[in-house]
């Protein structure tokens, strides 16, 4: 007991020593005796529980915390071990002694995590304290994390996947109402942050270097914090020189509002993008072939936070969130990093979360009927608007245009696929009349590509129709259009003609093209067999025509037992 209080009264004077004013020029960071007083003090207060030890330390560890604040901006040592240290102090003991942990937390990340990001050790630390705190953060400071996601995605994006795991354990406390729908282009252009960090390395100084002593003595932070006052005051920045532009032709333009939002340390709402920007097009132009290793690294996380991003979305977040993504969503399928194997993971998601959020919310289709008929008008622009425009039409047929109270909605829908269709066969976009000889592997690929999206349209077409009743008279006749079309790919008008033919038996057709569920839902359609009811059903309950159009029974193996319910 001799020895705790020893060494307790030996650290309370390490703690009060340098924060005596005479000392106060001095810069505390800089003794490592600090850090492990801090510690050892907080580990005493820990084992005693006592109240008035901790009143008795709270008072120097205040001021240790006040006094490390006011001089970061001078100092060129790393702050951020001790002023974590003191912060698990404010934490676990801030009841006690009353303090708001808060404004130091605040402090913490404008200050000093907006400088030292980049340090692997402070970064490690940093998700290490989040992760162990991360109940008391979200339950006592819910707004703290979603306010400084971009200094977060930047703190990842420079530290790479041996911080991935740590960082995707506090992911979900990054999204909060306000921060849902500006996190997600951040995520989207991750890759791009990396290329704007390695630009204003390149062209500032290194953003990190062998020591924590030449990362402050680097220009490079302040650069990052330059930007940041730009974003918030307007001031100007000052350039690096006349020479500076002839080493680097690509140097960044800081005054681009892209990279005043890319860089940013807080979450100021949502920003457009401007893809075809002056910044833009120089952040892609500065990327080195071959990529960098951080690159690659923040080329296989961003896919992965967009799948923590939107299984949280579809379980948490409500309607009208998503409501608003998907447009969102949708503007940004062909706005991706230009990387072949990361554009086909995040525009598969992408689909994916769009479908799924239509299959959620049906009405989604009718409320957002304006975003849809652009995309559908944009259907040729781009191969990944190309497969948005397909998913649409699928998502529009599936669900009948948003529900059976919804039909102007899915009239105009209806009329959007009607004009998508019809330029197809007036026009030789598509290419696969008969008499066009094929041409070379990439002709074949667009016209099999396109031919595939008329196929999703007719039946979309056919599905809206067969929803919404008053819409059979113009289906027939689009079909009709089609299915006697010269169209040389066989899928085409086959389907046509297989649609109309289903269109003349309304039991059958309703049981294969209508909804999945009755506009009520205690009534079955007609001509849909309850599978839970197999048992009784007769085999002729089953359309045996529509397999294969093959006349009787089919023609392969088949039992009812594949397909009813076991007893």
């Amino acid at each position: 007991m001799a020895d705790r209080n020893g060494g307790w009264d030996f650290h309370l004077r390490t703690l009060s020593s340098s924060a005596r004013d005479s000392n106060f020029s001095g810069d505390p960071a800089s003794d490592p005796s600090l850090l492990q007083s801090v510690k050892r003090l907080y580990e005493l207060c820990k084992a005693e529980n006592s109240e008035d030890l901790i009143a008795r330390v709270y008072p120097q560890i205040s001021k240790l915390f006040q006094r490390a604040m006011a001089s970061l901006s001078q100092s060129n040592t790393s702050y951020g071990l001790l002023l974590l240290a003191i912060l698990q102090f404010f934490l676990d003991f801030g009841d006690i002694v009353l303090h708001d942990a808060d404004t130091s937390l605040r402090t913490f990340f404008k200050s000093c995590l907006s400088r030292e990001f980049a340090d692997p050790v402070v970064a490690e630390a940093t998700l290490d304290f989040l992760n162990t705190y991360k109940k008391k953060l979200l339950h006592t400071f819910p707004s703290l994390l979603p306010e400084f996601f971009p200094l977060l995605l930047k703190l990842i994006a420079w530290n790479g996947e041996k911080l991935e795991k740590s960082f995707i354990t506090i992911f979900p406390g990054l999204i909060a109402t306000g921060s849902f729908l500006p996190l997600f282009p951040s995520l989207m252009d991750l890759p791009v942050l990396v290329v704007a960090l390695e630009k204003v390395e390149r062209s500032s100084g290194s953003l990190i270097g062998s020591s924590i002593a030449s990362i402050q003595k680097s220009t490079a932070p302040e650069m990052l914090l330059a930007l940041m006052d730009e974003a918030y005051t307007g001031s100007t920045i000052g350039n690096g020189g006349a020479d500076s532009e002839s080493e680097d032709n690509n140097t960044i333009d800081v005054a681009d509002p892209l990279f005043l939002d890319l860089l940013k340390d807080e979450n100021d709402g949502l920003a457009e993008r401007h893809w075809n920007s002056p910044g833009m097009t120089a952040a892609l132009a500065a990327i080195t072939n071959p990529q960098s290793e951080r690159l690659k690294q923040a080329l296989h996380i961003a896919p992965r936070l967009l799948d923590v991003y939107f299984a949280i979305a579809l379980r948490e977040v409500n309607d009208s969130l998503i409501c608003a993504l998907v447009p969102l969503l949708m503007s940004r399928i062909s706005k991706i990093f230009p990387d072949k194997t990361f554009s086909y993971e995040v525009q598969k998601r992408l689909l994916g979360f769009m479908l799924a959020a239509f299959q959620r919310s049906p009405n989604f289709v009718a409320v957002l009927k304006k975003p849809i008929v652009d995309r559908l008008g944009e259907a040729y622009d781009s191969p990944a608007k190309t497969e948005l425009a397909l998913q649409l039409c699928w998502a529009i047929g599936e669900h009948g245009g948003g529900g059976g109270s919804h039909k102007d909605a899915a009239r105009e829908l209806f009329e959007s696929l009607e004009l998508l269709l019809y330029e197809n066969l007036s026009s030789s976009r598509l290419g696969l009349r008969q008499d066009l000889a094929v041409g070379s592997n990439g002709d074949t690929s667009r016209k099999s590509s396109q031919a595939r999206l008329l196929c999703f349209v007719i039946t979309a077409i056919a599905k809206l129709a067969t929803y919404h009743r008053e819409l059979l008279p113009r289906a027939r006749v689009s079909l009709g259009k089609v299915a006697r079309s010269r169209i040389s790919d066989g899928r085409v008008w086959r389907r046509a003609r297989d649609y109309l033919g289903l269109m003349s038996e309304p039991a059958i057709c309703i049981s294969v093209l209508g909804p999945l569920q009755p506009s009520d839902e205690h009534m079955q359609s007609p001509g849909v067999v309850n599978w839970s009811e197999g048992c009784t059903k007769m085999n002729t309950h089953v359309p045996f025509h529509i397999l294969g159009e093959q006349e009787g029974p089919p023609f392969h193996d088949f039992s009812f037992t594949d397909i009813l319910p076991g007893r």
